[in-house]
Order: structure tokens, then C-alpha cells, then sequence
């Protein structure tokens, strides 16, 4: 008798529709929408009503039946029809598969349902904007074929009660990959100019940016052609220094297209077009699919790295041997850089180095190649900026040394 008890209460709280009558009791049964578990029990509360001769009962439930105004909703499960088709409206103009929708409701609706779950007690229901969710989904579904999706959906239609409109959240298409760069001078990522922030100066030609190329804007204009995005964002592996190539299998990287209206694209066409009209300055390849989470995974990588480094030396044969046997298998103390020092923290790290083979040595200059753990700075562990990386080839060798050429050829 606890459930007419608590529906009893409903009643007497004043005119309200099925929907909202059978919500405050969602969490019971399975199998049965809002609205049917709404209309059993008033209809079970009549026959009570009429059993019982209560005739105060049998009016209230008078005033909730036929074309009442629910003081819950304002009839809002009665008018659900406009929504979807704003909703379906409001999608039209994009590319997708599934969805979800979402509700912002009004302060006046929030509180008539904080009032009912006050007043009748219930701790079975479910609350409004799950119900109106639902059951616009569904008919969305129907009209348009595609599937509702509560975990990762590619468009959200948000409802906006106040203002009577909806809108659209996109979620961004994410393409992952491997690039290589062939040539030397261009940045990773695109980068502002130092000297007015991007905003366009003398220094800079009045660009905005430091370096006029990069691998992010070689593949920009050409995943923004294809998927009609709003903008884009690059996220990398780890990254190379502007002047280093990267070689072997090349980079992993993430490429993300914000609020795109086209989905289903070719990817063999997005890796022909970037590496054709690229020249020659990078190359990208093994492109797919992937969910937001592999942001994180390449972000977070802690994988081994493997450089040619072709540098300048003032010493024998000999005493580079040595240093590099030295090196080899060593953890290395390295505080930040001073070259970097202007955009990061003045941190000491630790990493170690697996080998070093010398590939070739000459008078004056000789080739390293170096495999280590990802974050080793191999310019400093080369030159020993001043002591502030130990042991280096420097140190160890007693004279000047400096990287002239870097090459990265294997990350992973």
C-alpha cells in the first residue's frame, strides 16, 4: 500500500499528468513508460475511490484526467512533438551516426519537482529531464534512423526549456597517425610570436607566428576541407626540436577536428592530399580513426628514443670512445636547458641511457647514434650546458662539444 499511499499524496498535491504521476515511480518496474504506470494508477486510486465512497479522492482525480494543465510540467509531455522536430532540425546540418540528447531545464519546472518529491516522500522517482531525454530520443531515432548513444555520442541536442530553442554540442573527430619531417626550421605545432603574443608585428612579418610552417598547419586546411570543422588541434607523442628531422616510422600523433559536419571521410585521401601538397616537408601515414581517450595515451607515452646526432668535437678518437662507453647504460642528471628555460619549470630529471654507438668520426666532427629513454635532452648530454647535464660527452672528453645535425629515427 506504499505506492498509492505516496501516489494518494501526488493527488491532493493538485492536477498532474500521467507521465509525471507514473515518473515519481520509474525506478519499480521495468518494461513500462512513464505515462502507462501514470494511467494504472489513477485508475487503481479510482477504484479505491469507489470502493471506499471518497469522494474527495474521486474529484481530484476528476481534475486530473481529460485536458488538465499539469502544475508539474505545464504540459510538457504533451507537447513533446516541437522539440524533436527542433531537435532533428537543429542536427540536419550535420554528419553523425548517434546522438544524445540533453535538457536544461527551467528554475520553475526544478522547483514544482523539488515541491513533489518533498511532499509525497517518493524515493522511486526519476527526475524530469531524464523522461524528456528518453522519450525524444526515441522519437528522434525513429524519424531519422540513427541510434541514441548515452556514452560517447558524436552530436548532443541540448533542449533549452527557458529560452525555447536547442542547441548543439559537436564532439570532435579524432584521426590518429605517424608523420615524419624531412626538412629542418619547421615547429611541430603552430607558435605564436614571442614578441606580440600572435597578434602581428614587425618581428614577424605581421604573421603572428615565429615560424610560418608547421606539421600541424601542413595538415590543417586539408582535414578542415574534408570535414567542413570549425578548427583543429594537434596533439603529438612527445616533440622534436624545430631544427631536428624525424625519420624511421615516424611520430605518433592525434589530429582532432572541432564541430565537423562531416564525419565519414576518405583517409586515404586526407594522407594523399596532406603529403602532396606537403613538398616534400613532412609525410604522415598510417591514419585511422580513434576515440578522445588516445589524447591521453600518446600524451602520456613513456617510450625509448633513438637519434643520429651529427656533432662538432675537439678531440681524439680514442677519448670519445671512452666518453661514450662512459654514457652508455648511465642515468644522466639533467636540469632543465637554458635554451628552454624561458617556457619551462628549473626541474632536475633523471634518464638513462641505453647506448651509444659511434657511427663515424672524423677530425673535427663525428655521428652518434643514441637510444635512450623518452625526455633525455641529447643536444645537452652532448655540449653539457655549462653543467648543467652530467656526466656529457664534453665533461667526460675535456673539451668543447656541441650537436651540429639532429636526426630522431625511431619513438617506440
Amino acid at each position: 500500500m506504499i505506492i498509492l499511499d505516496i501516489a494518494r499524496k501526488i493527488i491532493h498535491e493538485g492536477p498532474i499528468c500521467d507521465n509525471c504521476l507514473g515518473r515519481q515511480f520509474a525506478k519499480l518496474s521495468t518494461g513500462l513508460s512513464n505515462d502507462m504506470r501514470g494511467a494504472a494508477l489513477k485508475l487503481v486510486l479510482a477504484m479505491h475511490a469507489g470502493a471506499e465512497k471518497d469522494k474527495e479522492l474521486q474529484d481530484e482525480l476528476a481534475k486530473s484526467s481529460g485536458e488538465i494543465k499539469c502544475w508539474v510540467c505545464n504540459n510538457l509531455f504533451k507537447n513533446i512533438d516541437p522539440w524533436v522536430d527542433k531537435s532533428v532540425s537543429a542536427l540536419s546540418d550535420y554528419e553523425y551516426a548517434n546522438f544524445l540528447v540533453g535538457t536544461r531545464v527551467t528554475g520553475l519546472l526544478a522547483e514544482n519537482e523539488e515541491i513533489l518529491w518533498a511532499e509525497s516522500g517518493t524515493t522511486f522517482a526519476e527526475p524530469l529531464k531524464t523522461e524528456l531525454n528518453r522519450e525524444v530520443g526515441k522519437r528522434i531515432e525513429k524519424l531519422t534512423g540513427k541510434k541514441a548513444n548515452l556514452k560517447k555520442p558524436q552530436v548532443v541536442a541540448l533542449l533549452d526549456l527557458e529560452n525555447d530553442n536547442v542547441n548543439v554540442e559537436i564532439n570532435s573527430l579524432y584521426i590518429y597517425g605517424r608523420y615524419r619531417k624531412l626538412v629542418r626550421g619547421i615547429p611541430q605545432t603552430r607558435w605564436p610570436c614571442r614578441e606580440c603574443g600572435g597578434k602581428g608585428c614587425q618581428r614577424c612579418d605581421n604573421t603572428g607566428k615565429m615560424y610560418q610552417e608547421s606539421v600541424d598547419e601542413l595538415i590543417k586546411p586539408h582535414l578542415i576541407a574534408l570535414t567542413s570543422c570549425m578548427d583543429t588541434a594537434f596533439h603529438g607523442a612527445g616533440r622534436e626540436d624545430i631544427d631536428a628531422l624525424m625519420l624511421g616510422d615516424g611520430r605518433p600523433f592525434v589530429v582532432e577536428a572541432k564541430r565537423p559536419h562531416i564525419r565519414n571521410i576518405d583517409l586515404n585521401e586526407l594522407e594523399s592530399g596532406i603529403n602532396r601538397d606537403a613538398e616534400g616537408k613532412i609525410e604522415v601515414h598510417g591514419l585511422k580513426f580513434v576515440g578522445s581517450e588516445t589524447v591521453e595515451q600518446i600524451k602520456s607515452m613513456k617510450v625509448d628514443k633513438v637519434y643520429r646526432l651529427k656533432i662538432t668535437h675537439n678531440t681524439t678518437e680514442e677519448k670519445l670512445k671512452s666518453s661514450i662507453n662512459v654514457i652508455s647504460k648511465t642515468l644522466i642528471k639533467q636540469k632543465t636547458p637554458t635554451r628552454v628555460l624561458h617556457r619551462r619549470a628549473d626541474l632536475e630529471r633523471i634518464r638513462k641511457v641505453h647506448s651509444i654507438e659511434l657511427e663515424s668520426y672524423n677530425e673535427n666532427t663525428a655521428v652518434l647514434i643514441i637510444t635512450c629513454e623518452g625526455g633525455l635532452y641529447v643536444k645537452e648530454l652532448v655540449s653539457g650546458d655549462g653543467g648543467r647535464t652530467i656526466p656529457s660527452v664534453a665533461s667526460l672528453t675535456g673539451s668543447e662539444a656541441k650537436v651540429l645535425e639532429l636526426e630522431v629515427i625511431k619513438v617506440g
